[in-house]
């Protein structure tokens, strides 16, 4: 059998304000593809997001991608309002390689990029948001006031980007960006699913829950328990869970390494 980095291939992007963005793609049998949307200061190619693809490969191919700042893409993150640029490059990558059906699967910041990108740009056919933030600014639990210091302060940036490699850019936001819930409402009828955990120590569940409440039907609300915050914490089996829904919810039909 093949294995999925055998039927890796290497991209390189670029969004439409001219940031080159470094990306892989797994082809998948039939028309679906999911676009992977990581977390701040990680990156498609660790270990976890890898995992998370080969999961994800069984049902459909997959584009994972470096936001802005990260991993080997250029540029400097914004920490999630200019990366919709980066998902919509990701996005015509894999509508360029003939898939149909394109699915955004973000995880915490990523998944605040997938309810804006879908909301704000469109051409998307589903969207899976996990353990993303609703709002911006949240400063309710220790890992988010260490966030926020790397990412206000300089010499949190400077930690940040030599511990992880990921350059911030200073300065803040001009303007501030739409929050996460207050544009996903226009996600609809493009199906949203919003998976977030009851141990997640970053946002807790309120989070889940405004984004739900703000959005409107088709929609679905996983309350997960015992799981924690994002990539990391995310299992095989709700990874699958999640390629499930995935394909009912556009309607593609099962292939043959998910049966």
């Amino acid at each position: 059998m093949m294995r999925a980095v055998d039927r890796l291939e290497s991209l390189t992007l670029y969004s439409v304000d001219d940031v080159r963005l470094d990306a892989g793609h797994l082809r998948g049998d039939g028309g679906l593809c999911f676009v992977l949307a990581h977390g701040f200061t990680c990156s498609w190619r660790q270990p976890a997001l890898r995992r998370i693809a080969g999961v994800l490969n069984r049902h459909g191919g997959v584009v994972g991608l470096d936001f802005r700042g990260h991993g080997r893409s250029s540029g400097h993150s914004t920490v999630g309002d200019r990366e919709v640029l980066d998902l919509d490059a990701a996005v015509s990558a894999a509508r360029r390689r003939g898939y149909t059906r394109i699915v955004a699967v973000g995880f915490s910041m990523g998944g605040a990029v997938a309810v804006r990108h879908a909301a704000l740009h469109g051409g998307i056919d589903a969207v899976v948001s996990v353990s993303a933030p609703a709002r911006w600014y949240y400063r309710g639990t220790v890992p988010m006031r260490r966030v926020h210091w790397a990412i206000e302060r300089p010499a949190g940036r400077m930690a940040v980007r030599l511990a992880r490699g990921t350059r911030i850019a200073s300065g803040g936001w001009d303007p501030v960006p739409e929050e996460p819930h207050e544009v996903a409402g226009r996600i609809a009828p493009a199906p949203l699913l919003i998976v977030h955990g009851d141990a997640d120590s970053f946002f807790p569940l309120e989070h889940g829950r405004q984004l739900y409440e703000a959005a409107r039907d088709p929609r679905e609300l996983w309350i997960e328990p015992g799981f924690g915050h994002a990539e990391i914490a995310a299992t095989p089996g709700l990874i699958n869970r999640i390629g499930i829904w995935a394909s009912e919810a556009v309607g593609a039909p099962r292939s043959q390494s998910a049966q």
